[in-house]
């Protein structure tokens, strides 16, 4: 009996010693975790239950570990394990990550069910109000894909994560980065990844990022710098960072280092300087993501501070006219959630684009565009469908409408959660490319009809031809590539050939590209000036040709002869003086008398025509009761010869 009874409490000393320690060894994981230390926290974890120890807790800790890192395969592993062993101690929020992290993985039915599971317990709040109202659309929204953008990953060469582009000027990205860190090797116990730099890059022609390289001067420092926003002149960034001055970390009452909005100005000599914490910050929440208006009278950024509907959401400050600003304003239900709402972008549109888990998505983040003017195509909040959002996390959307070109971070490319962050392009889909114009006069605007236009490629080589109408318009279609360059290349008879390049645009769109043609010297069919004749001019009221004249028409004569072909109609004019109708009898008689004096000569009256224009036709400004000198009028008395097709 005393044998049996030591065999006992050896047996429950033995046990109860590993469990004290399991105790310890949980409760320093739940600091850790409470710290957002996720990686070591998640360490300690997985420890105490290689050991043998479980609970609902240890379950949900763990997968939250994964979860806020975006790790969704490896989140829905424990918090299955957590409904399966302990189904009657799940917390509600629990089923609605469960849900998210089954749209991570694909499995949209299994997520519906789980998010019907969270909705019948947590019926009075947004998230489930949202699933009541919008669920019925996830299969449409899944079966969906826009035919109107591609997707592409511009950072795919690089290690580690890569997120959060902003637009810097017209040809510049600004991007946070872990994939090199500035100010040394630190790693973030939330992510285990190293702190995230601010690095300005070059934008090609393809608007791939070219030349990267670490914003200069005082922005970046041994912890996180992401999210920035520049005003338009370039002079001013507003960015987020760690809670950090005067070379140390800054933590809150729970220990906690904050993330706070900053701002910084351009510098004579080309770096960042003269750093500032905005007064609206505080170190009991975190404040981040900033973005501008584009009028820049107002900054957004998402934030956790008091008044937080959910995880985090979006609000604003108004930038005053002193320099100041104005109290925190949540943008309330319609936007915000229960959940995350992050990372906004406002374009001159004024719609807000943003990211949230807590609106109908595809899985993780997805993002989102809501109308602040309530107009439009977006007076609701309204999902941008793939290929734009995927089942994995899509954020910091930037976009210029006009172009219909933007960059997007997502993680959709790999399994590592936030590890696998990179920057997306995205621009429209070629559609149908229009390249048109008109083709006119230079000298005088008029519309040249019957014109040749050609259009060549890159490499000089002609693609197409066609002649302008009536209207001198052309157009080239159907066959012509995006962001391709041509030229438009146009000629006219004996005009001075124009030509002009072009790039096509992205996306469906119309090219105008008007060429104006500089006629000769001398028209083509004006023989006379072909000839550099000297004026054949007539006496005041005669129609005689005077001797001066005939040097002249022998010069025309001889090229009558050397040209059997040749026809040509001779145009008469007088001078303004006598009546209309008197100068119109006149110069039909001199025309005529142009043309016998040819015949006389020997050529065929089938190879002329002849005709008077009166004074209808003056060359200056010598018109009826206008003080004209002698040789001012003189200049009017002519004949003009003019080579018949």
């Amino acid at each position: 009996m005393y044998l049996k009874t030591i065999v006992k409490i050896v047996v429950a000393i033995v046990m109860v010693c590993p469990m004290n320690a399991q105790k310890k060894n949980i409760k320093k994981a739940d600091e850790v975790f409470e710290a957002y230390s996720y990686i070591d926290a998640r360490e300690i974890y997985l420890n105490v239950v290689k050991e043998g120890f479980e609970s609902p807790q240890v379950f949900q800790k763990l997968g939250d570990t994964y979860y806020f890192n975006s790790e969704y395969t490896d989140a829905l592993t424990w918090y299955e394990k957590l409904m399966e062993k302990y189904p009657n101690n799940v917390p509600p929020i629990y089923y609605y990550r469960t849900a998210q992290s089954l749209k991570s993985t694909g499995k949209y039915q299994e997520s519906k069910k789980m998010m019907g599971r969270f909705a019948s317990l947590s019926a009075d709040t947004e998230l489930a109000k949202n699933f009541m109202n919008d669920y019925p659309a996830l299969d449409s929204l899944v079966d969906f894909k826009s035919k109107e953008f591609e997707v592409y990953n511009v950072t795919e060469l690089l290690t580690n994560s890569d997120f959060g582009p902003s637009f810097y000027g017209e040809d510049k990205l600004v991007y946070a980065t872990a994939s090199g860190n500035t100010m040394g090797n630190k790693t973030h116990d939330w992510s285990g990844l190293p702190y995230l730099d601010l690095y300005e890059a070059q934008l090609d022609e393809e608007w791939r990022l070219t030349k990267p390289k670490p914003l200069e001067g005082e922005i970046n420092t041994p912890y996180h710098e992401a999210s920035a926003t520049f005003t338009k002149d370039g002079q001013t960034v507003y960015f987020t960072r760690n809670n950090y001055k005067n070379g140390r970390k800054r933590k809150n009452r729970d220990k906690l280092v904050n993330l706070k909005v900053y701002k910084a100005i351009k510098m004579d000599d080309g770096t960042w300087g003269n750093v500032e914490e905005l007064p609206f910050n505080d170190n009991s929440s975190s404040i981040a993501h900033p973005t501008l208006s584009y009028d820049e009278k107002r900054l957004y950024f998402s934030s956790n501070m008091e008044g937080t509907i959910g995880e985090s959401d979006i609000w604003y400050v108004d930038i005053l006219d002193d320099g100041s600003y104005g109290p925190p304003t949540n943008l309330g239900t319609k936007i915000n959630t229960e959940a995350r709402e992050a990372f906004p972008y406002v374009t001159e549109s004024n719609n807000l684009y943003f990211s949230s888990d807590g609106h109908l998505g595809l899985g993780g983040l997805d993002i989102f565009v809501i109308s602040l003017n309530n107009e439009g195509a977006y007076k609701e909040v309204t999902n941008l469908k793939q290929p734009i959002n995927s089942n994995k996390d899509d954020f910091g959307f930037i976009i210029k409408e006009d172009k219909k070109i933007g960059f997007m971070s997502s993680n959709r490319d790999g399994d590592d959660g936030s590890v696998s962050d990179d920057i997306y392009r995205i621009w429209e889909i070629c559609g149908e490319i229009v390249i048109q114009g008109i083709i006119s006069n230079g000298k005088t605007g008029e519309a040249l009809k019957n014109a040749t236009v050609q259009l060549l490629n890159k490499n000089g080589r002609v693609v197409s031809e066609t002649k302008t109408d009536e209207q001198g318009s052309y157009r080239f279609g159907d066959f012509l590539n995006c962001t391709e360059k041509y030229t438009v290349q146009a000629s006219y008879r004996d005009y001075e050939k124009n030509e002009k390049s072009v790039t096509t645009p992205r996306g469906s769109d119309v090219v105008q590209t008007d060429l104006e043609l500089t006629p000769p010297e001398c028209p083509e069919d004006d023989l006379g000036c072909r000839l550099t004749l000297q004026p054949i001019y007539f006496d005041y009221g005669r129609h005689n040709i005077r001797p001066d004249a005939e040097v002249e028409l022998a010069k025309i004569l001889q090229a009558l002869k050397e040209y059997p072909q040749l026809k040509i109609h001779i145009e008469s004019h007088t001078d303004s003086r006598s009546s209309s109708s008197f100068n119109l009898r006149l110069s039909e008689r001199r025309a005529q008398a142009t043309m016998q004096w040819f015949i006389r000569k020997g050529i065929a009256k089938d190879r002329l025509t002849a005709k008077g224009y009166g004074e209808s036709m003056l060359l200056n400004h010598c018109s009826n009761g206008v003080q004209c000198s002698e040789d001012e009028h003189a200049l009017n008395r002519r004949s003009m010869f003019i080579i018949k097709n």
